[in-house]
């Protein structure tokens, strides 16, 4: 029998480094429950819930499956390059944005340097950093204020940061910082690179891409796994400086983009009438969905995506209550917020039965307390 011990340890970094919390299916915890995930409801994940275009699935049965991919995606970087007006050698395509976020900080951090972190926020910008050793900083929006983002605190608060991680529209809150907020960050501290994340910028109506603002110190991350569905095949870019661009693309591992999502992207950003429709029934539902839950008598969060913070007093108890009745939302302990949950808008039916389960679940607390 082999024992469990190793000669050779891993960095102290990499031991005192936890895993970050993320949504979706945990398949053991739904094995112990007794639930199948066709039988779940994911309102956990902030993708499109009306699934990809039809012409991603004829697209994917054309791909070889015995020839490696194009290590550089070149068409996707060309079709993407086309459609945001940039060169392609100002895009690196990447397994999804949490690989790109890994490569930033292997590429640009060294041990000691400080990271800003806005918060509270996606988890993997704080491991990632971790794992390099960075100096991590983080400044916090609060509850108090609709977790609105004060650029100007964050400037008075903070030296400037050899690298800073704004999402924006952020995740969990689903706030959202003006063009002219991040033109300031960003002229305020021109050493800094700033990576905007943008994964939900689709999701936010009229929203524009920092990109317009041709700073050489912001890099965003674009997610083409929760606007186009894809979130099963790990697609992401990121767009910028092309210097940026090169030393992201000396880390990056080669084919680190498979067959199948290149094949998936070129098709899903072809059919740009599949996208605009589905996002005009999601923000539309997502009306309904709000109104629903705040009759029920909750408390929402202002948010500018098609997800948003919901307050339930404990967010893991509210978690496990709506899993049981095969419903999931995203319990934000992970995120510093153990009141709430954060919850994303599906189809019209299916945010009907979640406002009804709800529903159900405050009048049995309440006959509980009689």
């Amino acid at each position: 029998m082999m024992n469990n011990t190793c000669v050779v340890q891993p960095r102290a970094a990499v031991q005192a480094t936890p895993f970050s919390p993320h949504g979706a299916f945990d398949f053991d915890e739904l094995e112990r429950l007794g639930l199948r995930p066709e039988d779940v409801l994911d309102f956990s994940v902030n993708s499109n819930p009306h699934g990809p275009s039809p012409r991603v699935v004829e697209a994917l049965s054309h791909v070889r499956w015995d020839v490696y991919p194009d290590r550089e995606a070149l068409a996707l970087r060309r079709a993407l390059a086309e459609r945001l007006n940039v060169n392609p050698q100002a895009i690196v395509v990447g397994n999804g944005v949490s690989e790109l976020i890994l490569l930033v900080v292997l590429a640009y951090v060294q041990p000691g340097q400080r990271v800003l972190i806005i918060g509270p926020t996606y988890g993997e910008y704080r491991r990632a950093a971790s794992l390099m050793e960075a100096q991590i900083e983080q400044w916090n929006s609060r509850a108090e204020s609709s977790f609105a983002v004060d650029v100007e605190a964050i400037l008075a608060q903070n030296a400037p940061p050899h690298l800073a991680f704004l999402c924006n529209p952020n995740n969990p809150t689903g706030t959202r910082l003006s063009l002219e907020s991040v033109a300031r960050l960003a002229a305020a501290w021109p050493q800094t690179l700033w990576i905007v994340d943008e994964a939900y910028l689709p999701f936010a109506p009229n929203a524009t891409s920092a990109l317009d603002l041709g700073r050489e110190n912001i890099l965003i991350l674009r997610s083409m796994t929760k606007d186009y569905a894809l979130a099963g095949l790990r697609l992401g870019y990121a767009a910028g400086n092309e210097a940026v661009i090169s030393a992201l693309a000396r880390v990056r591992p080669p084919w680190n983009v498979n067959a199948l999502a290149q094949a998936a992207g070129l098709a899903a950003i072809s059919d740009h009438e599949y996208l605009a429709h589905s996002l005009e029934l999601i923000w539309k539902d997502k009306q309904q969905l709000v109104e629903g839950l705040q009759v029920v008598g909750l408390r929402l969060y202002p948010s500018a995506t098609h997800f948003f913070l919901v307050e339930t007093g404990d967010g893991a108890v509210t978690r496990r209550a709506l899993l049981r009745r095969g419903l999931l939302v995203r319990d934000c302990t992970s995120f510093g917020l153990p009141t709430c949950v954060r919850i994303a808008t599906r189809q019209r039916e299916e945010n009907l039965r979640l406002i009804s389960v709800i529903r159900e679940l405050d009048t049995d607390c309440t006959e509980g307390h009689g």
